[in-house]
């Protein structure tokens, strides 16, 4: 088995962005409301209905001899050879994760997503949304420098968060909120529970639990339009969706030691060098590492699933052509293959196994 080239899967938004995402992709754009990519995705969108809308949006597709198809409908084909034993014993048929290409050229809504207990009790689902962003540049927009809204720094209870809603005291809530200059390269893993909002000027990748739950905290768009009340509660109801919060204050040096995480290089050779952006020692949601290729470096087997994330550069895997701006998903049980070119590679992996060590 070989890995397989996602189709480009942009998803709608409430929020304008995109353009550096075009740019990523050597193709002309300008921003709007589809300012993601969603890759190797087995996640459906939560968006409220439009004409316009796909069938399954959020779902990735791929095109095969029998036509275009869904990665999930591949996947639930063939469990075993798509994503190994070992995860399928430990997570059932299901990638487990979700990574995203996401460019803002405004602040998203300030919002949270519930955390695993949160999402069994509320949602009544196995999965959370802790999320992390590896940032891949940005833009200044307004005369801001990128930046993201990140954890309580002030004392804040759900009473008074839910008053500062209830009027829509936006400026009061980012008030209550760490503000963050990001960079290329920086690393940010915020925990479900924890509030947060992604700044103007963000380009970067997202790898998290596989959902869509967002509880926003802003009833309208920046445009300043009424949106559906479902995009603020995800269905809850505006009392249990302040159940969601983490209601814990950090000073900037706790919140930056908690979620900002230092990248180390784990190996290197004359044709590759990988670094490990986030480890299952420090998550067992997900892991994400970075690889340089230049040259020709083999891959080998590993038994399970990931998604190659391709930020720079060109080559081919496995034969396939490949260049900044696509995806691979490579199935469990894909052959050893070669990796040529001058690449670097974002590995997404779902969540650790239980037989794994934390690596």
């Amino acid at each position: 088995m070989k890995p397989i080239k996602m189709l480009p899967n942009r998803v709608w938004r409430i929020y304008l962005g995109g353009l550096l995402l075009d740019e990523l992709r050597a193709e002309e754009g300008q921003d709007g409301y589809f300012p993601e990519d969603w890759l190797a995705s087995v996640v459906e969108a939560n968006n409220p209905p439009r004409a316009d809308a796909p069938e399954h949006e959020g779902l990735s597709r791929v095109e095969t001899q029998d036509g275009i198809r869904y990665l999930k409908d591949l996947i639930d084909s063939d469990p075993d050879a798509y994503l190994g034993k070992a995860h399928i014993d430990a997570h059932g048929n299901h990638f487990g994760v979700l990574t995203k290409f996401l460019d803002s050229a405004e602040r998203l809504p300030i919002q949270v997503h519930p955390d695993k207990l949160a999402a069994k009790s509320l949602f009544h689902s196995d999965y959370g949304k802790t999320e992390a962003w590896y940032i891949l540049g940005g833009r200044e927009i307004g005369g801001e420098a990128p930046h993201i809204l990140l954890g309580f720094k002030e004392n804040v209870t759900k009473e008074m968060l839910r008053d500062l809603f209830d009027r829509q005291d936006i400026e009061g809530m980012a008030a209550l909120m760490h503000k963050i200059p990001v960079q290329a390269g920086d690393v940010f893993l915020i925990e479900g529970g924890t509030p947060h909002a992604i700044g103007p000027g963000c380009f970067l990748l997202e790898i998290q639990e596989p959902t869509d739950y967002t509880i926003s905290l802003e009833k309208c768009n920046t445009k300043g339009e009424k949106l559906p009340d479902f995009l603020c509660h995800m269905g809850l109801g505006f009392d249990k969706m302040f159940n969601c919060f983490h209601y814990v204050r950090h000073t900037l040096p706790e919140l930056l030691a908690k979620f900002k995480l230092i990248p180390t290089e784990s190996e290197q050779d004359d044709a590759h060098k990988v670094t490990e952006l986030i480890s299952y020692r420090r998550t067992p949601m997900f892991s994400l590492r970075r690889i340089d290729v230049h040259g020709n470096w083999m891959r080998k087997n590993t038994g399970r699933p990931s998604a190659f994330v391709v930020i720079a550069g060109e080559g081919t895997a496995a034969g396939i052509p490949v260049r900044k701006g696509e995806c691979l998903f490579v199935p469990a049980s894909a052959d050893d293959f070669s990796i040529q070119g001058a690449l670097t590679i974002l590995e997404c992996l779902p969540p650790m196994c239980k037989t794994e060590e934390k690596v």
